[in-house]
């Protein structure tokens, strides 16, 4: 199936890219249009809008941490049967970091890559005229980026969507949409970004009503005439990160939600087999299984009932007496001895490793990492190099004996020490992996 895309660019986080996608992406699918969202950059949350917005999973595309055989093959699955695909950047357009051509991270990248066309959102409140000057600035920085159009969002007044449109329509630069002000199309908002899809009581009520709104505010047809030809092809999945066990015990709810949608559909096309687990519900991790995995999410919210539940507890220590378990972020901070949640009280956690967190004592941790693993475990044998990220708010309060994980290293090769831990089948870390590293 041909498919066409565009990437849905802004200046900054807040500017409301992701409400102008959700509703666009919802918007084609109830015109019978096969679409599909990817997102480019480390985050969980916005794949999760996006599928629940278009029926069909999402995918990141980083070009940091995917090599650029990695990042056409996700590409060419996931539009296979797609005849439309929105891309939504994360932060600004260009925000990435200092690296070699095309590595940046940054949804540029995707649109040079792909040859893709952006539609710039402004975030008009405050200014009028002066968007057509910033609209100037993201048109000439970068001859290989092309900006196709803009859609200018928070309006106040007819007068103001005049003022900016007719500035910016001056320089040759199509205005194909004029979103007004309106706080309840804002997705709530947590300390690590917005609320998961799954825990919005009406999710589809509300994406329905945003797809109204972008029907209302913004040429539709005008954006299909200004998507590009999207026919990503490659095979080459030699830096994904393979299947750590045949049987994999997932732990899934909603303290544990943050596994990427390309590293699950990897493990599965490799004939893994996932089976999911509650931790919230008491569940324990299916004792057959050959590997138990806790992904990230948010523990320090639910650090009481997790502290409580007897039979995760024991199902996880019969499980990690004999079988590889790992945990990421959060799934690392539920295996250490306790968690201390934001009003300071200090929650008994599997006690599988010896370091404690806190989310009392708040600093943020966020960044691309690099990581050579110091010993075999369910990320890889030892010696391996593997590329993701940190975002997340708590510390090690007390680090425990165990052995450190992994030597770490910024997105740029800057050394920041060993990190995480390791005791027998344990292994846990607060970087969350996207990939193998391709060199």
């Amino acid at each position: 199936m041909s498919a066409k895309a565009i990437v849905i660019g802004a200046p900054r986080s807040g500017s409301g890219k992701t409400s102008v996608t959700i509703g666009l992406l919802r918007a084609l699918k109830r015109r019978g249009i096969a679409v599909r969202g990817m997102k480019s950059g480390p985050d969980y949350i916005d794949p999760g809008f996006h599928a629940a917005a278009t029926g069909q999973d999402g995918v990141n595309l980083d070009s940091w941490a995917m090599p650029p055989g990695l990042l056409a093959a996700l590409a060419a699955g996931t539009t296979v049967d797609a005849e439309a695909v929105i891309i939504e950047s994360a932060m600004g357009l260009f925000d990435g970091i200092p690296a070699g051509p095309g590595r940046s991270g940054s949804a540029a990248d995707l649109a040079r890559l792909f040859g893709l066309p952006v539609l710039l959102v402004l975030d008009v409140s405050g200014q009028s005229q002066t968007a057509a000057a910033i609209a100037k600035g993201f048109a000439t920085y970068d001859p290989a980026v092309r900006i196709a159009g803009v859609v200018l969002n928070r309006l106040g007044s007819e007068r103001h969507r005049r003022l900016a449109g007719e500035a910016i329509e001056s320089l040759g630069i199509p205005v194909v949409g004029a979103v007004m002000r309106d706080p309840t199309l804002t997705l709530p908002e947590r300390h690590l970004g917005l609320v998961q899809a799954e825990e919005h009581s009406d999710i589809d009520s509300h994406i329905e009503r945003l797809a109204d709104v972008m029907e209302r505010s913004i040429d539709i047809d005008r954006v299909i005439e200004l998507m590009g030809a999207f026919a990503p092809a490659g095979d080459d999945v030699s830096a994904a990160l393979a299947p750590p066990g045949q049987r994999i015990a997932l732990a899934q709810d909603a303290a544990f939600s943050f596994l990427y949608p390309h590293v699950a559909r990897h493990w599965r096309k490799a004939g893994a087999e996932i089976v999911p687990f509650s931790p919230l519900a008491d569940d324990p991790p299916d004792q057959s299984c050959d590997v138990c995995w806790l992904p990230g999410g948010y523990p320090e919210l639910h650090s009481g009932r997790l502290a409580t539940a007897e039979k995760f507890r024991l199902g996880m220590q019969t499980f990690a007496a004999q079988k590889p378990v790992h945990g990421e972020c959060g799934g690392f901070m539920t295996l250490g001895e306790g968690l201390v949640d934001a009003e300071g009280t200090r929650h008994a956690m599997l006690g599988l490793l010896g370091h404690s967190t806190s989310f009392a004592r708040r600093k943020m941790n966020l960044g691309y990492r690099q990581a050579r693993l110091k010993s075999d475990c369910a990320l890889g044998p030892a010696g391996a190099a593997v590329r993701g990220h940190e975002f997340h708010y708590a510390q090690v309060v007390e680090p425990g004996a165990d052995e450190p994980l992994v030597e770490i290293a910024d997105g740029q090769g800057n050394p920041l020490g060993a990190s995480g831990g390791r005791r027998g089948n344990v292994s846990g870390t607060f970087f969350h992996a996207i990939a193998r590293a391709d060199s």
